[in-house]
This record gives C-alpha cells, structure tokens and sequence, in this order.
C-alpha cells in the first residue's frame, strides 16, 4: 500500500533540497551511524533514507548493494507521516506491508523500524531505519538509541548546509564591500557635476517658476552623457541591497551555555550507554550567559560529545564540564583508561577541526563543519593531549555583552 503524501509535501521537500545532500558520495560521518544502529539493534541492515518526490535515495546504507527504491514501495514513506519512530515487529501482519514486493520474498523484509530525520524547522525529510528478515521486537533502550542517531543524523545535515552558507555568506560580504568603494568613487567623481547642474537648474526653476531653455539644455546634455553613470549607480544599489538580504545568518541571542552543554549531554547518553560509555556530566554549575545561536551551537555541542562517544573504546569514561576561563568554556575530556587503552578522539579532532577547517569531503567532515560554526561564534578552540590522562578539548566563548542583547 502506498502511503499517502504528507499535508506539507511541497515545504518538506523544499526543506529536503535546501539539505543539498541528494546525491552526494559516501561520508564516513554517516556510514559510522548505521553501522552503530545496525550493531546496537542486531539488525543486518540499517539506511539512512531521503525521501524525494518519487523515490528514496540512501545516503548511508549497510546490508544493501542498493541506492534508492521507489518511494511507493518505501516503508520510509510510511515512517516520515509520524512524529516519532515507526515500529512495525512483522511486516506480513501489517495491511500497509503485507503486499510489498520486498515483504513477500522468501528472504523478504519482516521487521522494520524507522526514525523520521526532523529538521529544525519540523520538516521530516526522511529516516534512520532498521530491516531484519525474522520478525522482531527492540527494546527501550534500542528505541532510544534510535531515535538519538536519527537526530545526530538531523544535526550533521544542518550543520553542513548552513557552514556553506556561512562560506557564500562570508564571499557577498567582501562582494558588497567592493560594491560600497565603486559606488563611493561613482558618486564622489564622474556624477557629483551633473548632479550639481540638475539640482541648481530644478532649483531654480522652483524659485522662478521659469524655464531657462539654455540651463535646460546644458541638463540634457549632461544627462545624456552620463545616463551610463546613472544606470551604474542604480545597478550598484540594487545588488548591494540583493547582497544584504536573504543571507543565512546566526540568529543569536544570550543563551546559557550551561544549560545548552546540558542538554547535548542528555542527547548523546543513549548511544554512549550502548558501548558502556560513561558520561561525567559536570556542565551543572551556575549559568554562564553567552550569545549564540542556539539551535546551531547544540548541534555542534552535541556532535562533539557523539565524535568522543564514537572514538572512545567500549567501558571508557567522556567527562563534560563548564567552566569559566577567559571567558566561558566548555570542556570535554575524553580520559584514558585503565591498562594504557587510549581514545581516538585526539588525532580526529585535530586534523579533521583545527588543522584542516576547510570544506572538504573526508572522515572528519562533520568536525570541520563543526569548527567553521565554531569560528561564526567567535569561539576559541583549544586542544591537548597527554598520556594518561587523555585528550582535552576547550571552546572558549566571548562574554556576553549587553549592548548585543539588547541590539
């Protein structure tokens, strides 16, 4: 049965394009979240599914050679009506799957779960999904992984969206300052005589209320010698105006940094619960006010918890705190464990955010996205690393000035 289309179809797909991510090659930061889904729920296959106007297409996928499907022959299609996760413990039982093609193969689909990827602006664009070819059923704790990994999914592909938009933003900028100088050498050079002449002759003709043919006609030639001007000068304030609007900008305010360090841990503890992580949370102290762009600063935060989570071994200890050094700081540790058993975290973060911030595909794409964010805040980004006490990482914000608040 084809499920049928959403009531804001034409925003969500809108919202799906805007994502730029139909398409695009493979990327580490996703392949990592379907096989920790697959793993975690002792599934064969696990997708991250976008649904387009006529298809699903899969950004990651694990126990499948393909790369999309029809969409009226997607469960994703089913999953993205919903607000929350789409269980489905045998499809054959189900009227909506009992006659798909992929539900009545021998070796078919059974069970299916599937956590709809919401965007921020409540969009559903697609799923993290599960398949496995035995009925079944998942326990809380799966769910809740789940749906943890379809919002780390949610947040990755935001965060690269609006880092090249900060990159074309951050290019109209030095485009419209190049403007402001022509338009300044324009207006103080060729244009300041006839533009002299036409307010003397239009003034004078309000006093008199007489035309003076020869003043006139020395305002038409003038005018007609310098309509290129004119026309330049125009041209200049229309893509000055067009270089000032509609950029994706942060939409800051004041924030509790502590309060939003909080609220990452809160998001990241399920997955870390999975590898037997455990999370020291000491971001509960008195508020630090900051201004920053929330939605966008919990996206980074959370995924700097989940890239400590992803690279620390099984039974390690993450340890997050906030803190007040030259201004206030968020610092996670990601400390070693007993034995000499060492974290990955240091040389991801270092290569993949500090030495190389640029826009560029590779493993750690999702941290140099993080960082490019980072840098929009005007945050500070300290990094260390010694044997055994671990990898130590602090992002240090200006303090709030109230001037920016009340701006």
């Amino acid at each position: 049965m084809s499920a049928p289309l959403p009531s804001n179809e034409a925003d969500r797909l809108a919202a799906l394009y805007e994502l730029h991510v139909l398409d695009t090659p493979a990327e580490r930061d996703f392949d990592d979240i379907v096989k920790l889904a697959a793993t975690v729920c002792a599934v064969p296959m696990s997708l991250i599914s976008l649904i387009d106007v006529d298809r699903q297409w899969f950004k990651a996928k694990i126990g499948t050679e393909l790369t999309e499907t029809p969409r009226d022959m997607s469960f994703g299609a089913h999953a993205i009506l919903g607000d929350d996760l789409l269980v489905v413990p045998d499809t054959r039982e189900d009227p909506r799957f009992a006659g798909n093609p992929t539900v009545e193969r021998s070796d078919g689909v059974r069970f299916y779960a599937g956590a709809p990827l919401v965007t921020s602006d409540g969009f559903a664009v697609g799923t993290l999904c599960i398949f496995d070819s035995v009925p079944r059923r998942l326990d809380t704790e799966q769910l809740q992984v789940l749906r943890a990994l379809a919002r780390q999914v949610t947040s990755q592909l935001e965060m690269r969206r609006y880092a090249t938009a900060l990159v074309n933003t951050t290019a109209r900028l030095q485009e419209l300052e190049r403007r402001k100088d022509e338009l300044a050498g324009l207006v103080g050079g060729e244009l300041r005589a006839p533009l002299r002449l036409m307010r003397s002759y239009l003034a004078d003709l309000g006093n008199t209320g007489m035309h003076d043919a020869e003043q006139a006609e020395l305002v038409g030639r003038a005018t007609a010698a310098h309509v290129r001007g004119l026309s330049d000068l125009l041209d200049h304030l229309a893509s000055m105006a067009d270089a000032g609007h509609g950029m994706d900008s942060l939409h800051m305010r004041e924030i509790d940094l502590t309060r939003l360090t909080q609220r990452a841990v809160e998001a990241v503890r399920p997955i870390a619960t999975t590898k037997q992580i455990w999370i020291l949370n000491q971001a509960g102290g008195p508020s630090m006010p900051i201004i920053a762009d929330p939605v966008r600063l919990e996206q980074v935060l959370t995924h700097l918890l989940f890239a400590a989570v992803k690279y620390t071994p099984a039974g390690g200890r993450v340890r997050v705190g906030t803190e007040m050094e030259s201004g206030p700081t968020v610092r996670l540790d990601d400390m070693d464990m007993p034995g000499g058993m060492r974290p990955e975290l240091f040389p991801h973060l270092y290569y993949g955010a500090l030495a190389d911030p640029g826009l560029v595909p590779g493993p750690d794409r999702g941290l140099a996205v993080a960082k490019r964010i980072l840098d929009a805040h005007h945050a500070t980004v300290a990094l260390s690393d010694r044997p055994g006490d671990g990898t130590s990482l602090h992002v240090v914000f200006p303090v709030a000035e109230r001037e920016l608040v009340d701006a």
